[in-house]
């Protein structure tokens, strides 16, 4: 399934689920953006990858989050200090923890997989968004453009399956620079559109037709207030950020696709539901199948 085609189960009308997107591949379940968690969240029959990118030293696209490689892997450092040759040998899983507290990756390694062959691990063509990780734009966004350009050679719709997503906006502005890229739009842009409907109640800047846009449901967030002589902060824990209203807003146009981020409880899930997510993001795709069987136990 592509990253725009409806999944199997979705239906036209108030009674279509939201897609699950399996978080850094379902870093819940298995160690975070490795084969091992691709495998596992197909298992789970999530309907999308969420995958989380860097760049190796010698300009190679590979799974990766963290700064330092020592919070996940047996590696330490960071990947741009790293060729892929050494990066591709890292025991990604080592620092997993299981239920009871042990480290089973560490007798059975899986290891850290370049962008390349996640892709092709992947069924075609399920839609893939793309977390661009790396602070250094100049080299990550052309070495993901070379990746996918060298996959397309062989006949494979890469482009359009992928989405990208940053939370650095320099890495959004570059990767636009390739007419076949599509994005999903800069926190910001949907982080003002969101507080602007809480606060005002008021639909001032609907998202264009076609846009995709991912923010969590609730979030600890910082209101402040400015005085002539100062300012005055006002913390919220989990702070609910989308409502109808705002979905609502978001949804003007009939094309518009929200995500939801951070869904792991039932109450979340109905909620996200409710607010006609077109698609959740959770840590476990595994627990978000057990989630959706029960709901969809009682409607029947």
């Amino acid at each position: 399934m592509s990253a725009d085609a409806d999944a199997g189960g979705r239906s036209a009308g108030n009674n279509r689920r939201p897609l699950v997107i399996a978080h850094r591949a379902g870093t819940a379940d298995f160690p975070e953006n490795t084969v091992r968690a691709i495998d596992g969240a197909l298992a789970h029959k999530a309907d999308m990858m969420w995958l989380s990118v860097q760049v190796s030293r010698d300009g190679v696209p590979v799974l990766y989050r963290p700064a330092d490689l020592s919070a996940l892997t047996d590696g330490t450092g960071n990947v741009v200090d790293h060729d892929s040759e050494q990066l591709t040998r890292l025991n990604a899983g080592y620092q997993f923890k299981d239920a009871s507290g042990g480290h089973p990756y560490r007798e059975h390694p899986t290891l850290l997989p370049t962008l390349e062959e996640a892709l092709r691990h992947l069924p075609q063509p399920m839609g893939v968004l793309l977390d661009m990780k790396s602070p250094d734009t100049q080299a990550l966004v052309p070495a993901i453009a070379k990746t996918l350009d060298a996959l397309e050679g062989e006949g494979r719709k890469e482009w359009e399956r992928v989405r990208f997503y940053s939370t650095e906006k320099p890495n959004l502005d570059a990767i636009t620079a390739y007419p076949h890229a599509r994005l999903i739009e800069d926190r910001d842009t949907t982080r003002t559109r969101l507080v602007a409907s809480r606060l005002t109640g008021n639909c001032l800047n609907a998202p264009r037709s076609g846009t995709w846009a991912a923010f969590e449901l609730r979030r600890d967030v910082t209101v402040t207030e400015k005085f002539t002589l100062g300012e005055g902060r006002s913390p919220v824990k989990q702070a609910l950020m989308w409502d109808l209203a705002a979905a609502a807003c978001f949804h003007t146009h009939p094309s518009v696709r929200t995500v939801l981020i951070g869904i792991e409880t039932k109450d979340d899930y109905t909620t996200a539901k409710k607010l006609d997510a077109y698609a959740v993001l959770t840590d476990s795709p595994k627990h978000m199948m057990e989630v959706m069987n029960k709901a969809a136990a009682t409607t029947r």
